[in-house]
């Protein structure tokens, strides 16, 4: 519970990563989420994340909207810059955050309902304008705040926990963020931090719109016999699509090892990365390949997990708007309203 205080002194014998901070340095205060729920799961791999990836905690800007999910950034990332927005709107106030200062890394923190119902054409237009950000979703399949309603994403024919049956068709936003133009698409399970924290790495890393859904029971309403988003469901019809690892940018180290085959290469810091080469039908660079994938084996009851899509050339906000290089905080008043003439010279371009 939040009220009780996490001890300010921290063992002078931690491991600290390369920018001198500590895993406790990236902690928010104690959740007070159900014990057991998913999401604080996924809250201790984005501190897992963002301490293996050495950024230093004041240079993230986390954002969330209304529900569960997003009260969780308040319990990680303590000391980074942080904003509560209201319901659905996360994406937008993202975005002009992103438009003021380029130089933050921004994360998007929602929910099934906040992103898949009121803030859907949020979402869309997020994701189709390429926003640099590590968009994160939160999906547990019912409205938790609100005492276990069907959320968007709830499977069709899926019961609730007092036996109700979801007649409607779930809202897929992994397909949406892959037919909407997003450049790096990804789902996981809360349960698997091992595949999670190289997935939310590579996504705070990428140069677009990256999208993660993780699947996050809700131990409360949503974990029992007949939910597809439940802890047993995930683990019994989980279809993982890869073996994932995040390797950050140095000199290129390349390697040749035929389908089927274990290879170990040796990395920069001078570990061995051993590596299967697993799916030789799987392309993750083919946007309609894998929206036909994930299909293919949803109809067979599998959660598709893993790197779904990655466009190694992606393009942001900024590269489109042809925006300045120097953040728009940064500059004056005389750069921000140059006055009259200049405005004029711009309309007279535009005629």
């Amino acid at each position: 519970m939040t009220y009780i205080a996490k001890p300010r002194m921290h063992h002078p014998e931690l491991t600290r990563n390369k920018v001198g901070y500590t895993r406790r340095d990236y902690e928010g205060p104690v959740s007070t989420l159900c014990a057991g729920c998913g999401h604080d799961s996924i809250s201790a791999a984005i501190i897992q994340a963002c301490f293996e990836l050495d950024i230093a905690p004041h240079r993230v800007a986390k954002l969330s909207g209304i529900g569960c999910s997003s009260k969780t950034p308040t319990y990680f990332l303590g000391a980074s810059h942080g904003f509560n927005t209201v319901h659905g709107r996360m994406p937008s106030v993202l975005t002009g955050a992103n438009l003021a200062n380029r130089d933050l890394l921004y994360l998007g923190v929602s929910g099934d309902g906040d992103s898949a119902s009121i803030g859907l054409g949020q979402f869309a237009n997020a994701m189709r304008r390429g926003v640099r950000m590590a968009y994160i979703v939160e999906n547990n399949g019912v409205y938790g705040l609100t005492k276990g309603q069907f959320s968007p994403t709830a499977d069709r024919g899926s019961k609730s926990k007092k036996g109700a049956i979801n007649r409607d068709s779930p809202v897929d936003l992994v397909g949406l963020a892959l037919q909407l133009g997003a450049t790096y698409v990804a789902r996981s399970f809360s349960g698997d931090k091992a595949q999670l924290v190289p997935l939310i790495k590579g996504a705070i890393e990428h140069g677009g719109a990256a999208f993660i859904d993780v699947i996050s029971p809700c131990v409360t309403f949503n974990n029992h016999g007949g939910s597809t988003k439940s802890y047993d469901y995930v683990r019994a019809h989980n279809e993982a699509v890869s073996r994932i690892d995040f390797i950050p940018q140095h000199s290129p180290i390349t390697t040749e090892y035929a389908p089927g085959e274990v290879v170990d290469v040796e990395q920069h810091d001078g570990s061995t990365l051993r590596l299967r080469k697993l799916h030789t039908d799987y392309d993750p660079t083919d946007r309609y390949a894998a929206l036909s994938y994930i299909n293919a084996h949803q109809e067979r009851g599998e959660v598709v997990t893993g790197l779904l899509y990655l466009d190694p050339l992606a393009v942001d906000l900024h590269v489109s708007l042809n925006t300045s290089d120097t953040p728009l905080n940064k500059f004056g008043v005389k750069q921000l309203c140059p006055g009259s003439q200049a405005l004029d010279k711009i309309n007279a371009a535009l005629r």
